[in-house]
């Protein structure tokens, strides 16, 4: 809650100053990192959030991208800032402990066409855990690119038995379609919502024998175009 109170800055209109003198108003900011492999779609993704649209062109995250949009919730002004990292660690190691100073929460991403960007999960998680203080910090699981029907390798009962066994939600969708531009929109403002309201994501409960638990593999080297 600390944390929360104390990303607070003043938003200025116009010349700095509202309408008839007063104040300006008082803008809560929620960072969000946005986690996962290279070329799973986290550039995409931010993007439509933040823009409401497929960016036509992408290249390679170096470091970190960072995108903001300030929306309305209960009557208050929300700011959310999206932070997106290189997916490639040699992008990574200069700014790791930038990226996850003061964190709200985390989005872990995945390509549901790319088993490996799957099995790459729990190094991801690892990495959460080496370098957010708060343990309490809400988290979910987002499979991008579920348009690809045909090429799909990551099951939706594989994926939701691993998301409850770490205590997260899943969601599917695509950043690329249309259609399920509704869909980005209404997972990034429902962690906004659990944010501003200080409640959980999930009701943390022990894990049941049908947990899954995936064994990193190793990342092969690849060219990220997200």
């Amino acid at each position: 809650a600390g944390d929360l109170e104390s990303s607070l800055e003043l938003s200025l209109t116009g010349s700095g100053a509202l309408p008839g003198g007063l104040p300006p108003a008082r803008s809560r900011i929620f960072k969000i990192i946005v986690i996962g492999d290279s070329n799973v779609g986290k550039t995409c993704l931010t993007y439509r959030f933040c823009a409401g649209r497929f960016p036509q062109r992408t290249e390679a995250t170096i470091g970190v991208d960072f995108r903001e949009r300030a929306v309305p919730i209960d009557g208050e002004r929300i700011k959310i800032q999206l932070w997106d990292t290189a997916g490639q660690e040699r992008f990574r190691k200069s700014m790791v402990q930038h990226y996850y100073r003061n964190v709200h929460a985390v989005v872990f991403v995945y390509d549901m066409t790319n088993i490996a960007s799957f099995h790459s999960l729990p190094s991801w998680i690892e990495e959460c855990k080496q370098h957010l203080l708060a343990n309490d910090i809400p988290r979910i699981l987002v499979g991008n690119k579920c348009d690809l029907r045909s090429a799909i390798q990551v099951p939706t009962d594989l994926a939701q038995k691993f998301a409850d066994t770490h205590s997260m939600p899943l969601f599917e969708t695509s950043a690329k379609n249309p259609n399920d531009n509704d869909h980005v929109e209404a997972i990034f403002m429902t962690l906004a919502h659990k944010l501003k309201s200080h409640k959980p994501l999930m009701l943390s409960q022990p894990p049941d024998r049908s947990e899954i638990h995936i064994t990193p593999a190793p990342k092969p080297a690849m060219t990220c175009w997200c």
